[in-house]
């Protein structure tokens, strides 16, 4: 077994399968592509990598196997799927995933074709599929656990899986912010399995709520810092340009670059947006608007409805159409009050079992906003237009 010194879980001790896997150019990548994309611009220690997220998510989903008492084959498809469960990531991880998928159809957990053992590679390197067959594990079985299909993919991929855990304190570690620690060494040996479903036993309903709330917290404090949404907004446009471009990527080369690549691309290829974003030169919020003051039809946007406002706007305003951004993210919700655990021996939904859901709900409506973002010498050119484009119930 392989050691290796994590930041968060001490030693990390990876079996040979695992070790190969490591090794292998598709994982190596996961080193230059960063855990928290934009919100590095906000704390700058946040520069940890999906590559040791990996190899935590890796390391307890070793755990909770053990706690499951599961001793079969079995073991060594979810370790590996535990692994690789972000290869699929393109460039910047989430905050290009949209647009990935909008050109290929594939979300970030399709790692089928990533584990094709002829995959073209250097003479001298194996791919991830090559190990995997060495080792006579199932492809197609670890790339279902990486989707959360089966039993044991609740355990990669799902409302209590191993991912959740380890990105929440990875990330509240190397931030700085403390409210995503979480106890997951309790929420590891809570775990069971009622009727195929993969719960918390009985007495856990405030471990439950611990990570609903360390997530809540963390979302308004970090993942949704509304710097963060600027340059994630700016980034995805810049990003939809480049592979638009005849002379960028192609979008498979585009969601096979790594951050720093992709940075270069940007500013060959998209100059304007690419050299704000590398120096951090952001855009400035307009428009920053609560819920109640939205229109509920333009909560509904699509993407080529919010393209339509940023033209209609920036016409209005007179300024050119790339100064303007308009980001509506999706309406609040709280995707693990689905979390399933036993209370009076019945198995009951979150929300059911728990009055913090209802508060936590409230929360998360309230910290919802529309933005619109434009450079500082346009902002209040674009608040007027933007006010005036979508029937906004604010004062001007």
């Amino acid at each position: 077994m392989a050691p290796i010194k994590d930041s968060v879980h001490d030693y990390i001790s990876l079996d040979p399968l695992a070790e190969a896997l490591v090794d292998t150019p598709a994982f190596q990548r996961l080193r230059h592509i960063k855990q928290l994309s934009t919100v590095r611009l906000v704390y700058p220690s946040a520069n940890h990598t999906r590559f040791e997220h990996s190899l935590g998510v890796y390391h307890l989903a070793d755990r909770a196997l053990t706690h499951l008492e599961i001793e079969d084959d079995r073991c060594e498809h979810v370790r590996a799927a535990a692994l690789l469960h972000d290869i699929g990531h393109g460039p910047y991880g989430h905050q290009t995933e949209d647009l990935i998928y909008r050109h290929t159809g594939r979300d970030h957990d399709e790692i089928t074709d990533l584990l094709k053992p002829d995959r073209p590679r250097p003479s001298d390197e194996r791919t991830v599929g090559e190990v995997l067959e060495t080792h006579g594990i199932d492809r197609d079985r670890v790339a279902a656990l990486v989707r959360g299909e089966g039993e044991l993919g609740q355990v990669v991929s799902g409302e209590l899986d191993v991912d959740r855990m380890d990105y929440l304190v990875r990330d509240a570690h190397h931030s700085g912010v403390p409210y995503g620690t979480i106890d997951h060494g309790r929420l590891l040996r809570a775990l069971g399995f009622v009727n195929g479903e993969l719960v918390l036993e009985a007495g856990n309903v405030q471990t439950a709520e611990s990570l609903l709330l360390a997530r809540a917290l963390m979302n308004g404090t970090v993942y949704r810092h509304h710097v963060s949404r600027i340059a994630g907004a700016m980034l995805e446009r810049a990003c939809e340009q480049l592979v638009d471009d005849d002379a960028g990527p192609s979008i498979e080369h585009f969601r096979r670059l790594s951050d720093h690549d992709l940075l270069v691309a940007l500013r060959e290829h998209v100059p304007a947006l690419g050299r704000r974003i590398e120096r951090r030169r952001l855009y400035k919020r307009a428009v920053w608007i609560g819920i109640e003051s939205v229109p509920a039809g333009i909560m509904a946007f699509d993407r080529s409805e919010e393209r339509d406002a940023e033209r209609a706007i920036a016409e209005q305003a007179g300024v050119p159409e790339t100064e303007v951004i308009v980001d509506i993210p999706p309406r609040p919700q709280i995707k693990e009050s689905a979390t399933r655990v036993v209370v009076d021996g019945v198995v009951q939904r979150l929300e059911d079992a728990s009055e913090l859901v209802g508060a936590l709900r409230a929360a998360e409506r309230a910290q919802w906003r529309l933005g619109v973002y434009a450079p500082e010498a346009s902002v209040d050119s674009v608040r007027e237009a933007a006010i005036d484009q979508f029937g906004l119930a604010v004062t001007k």
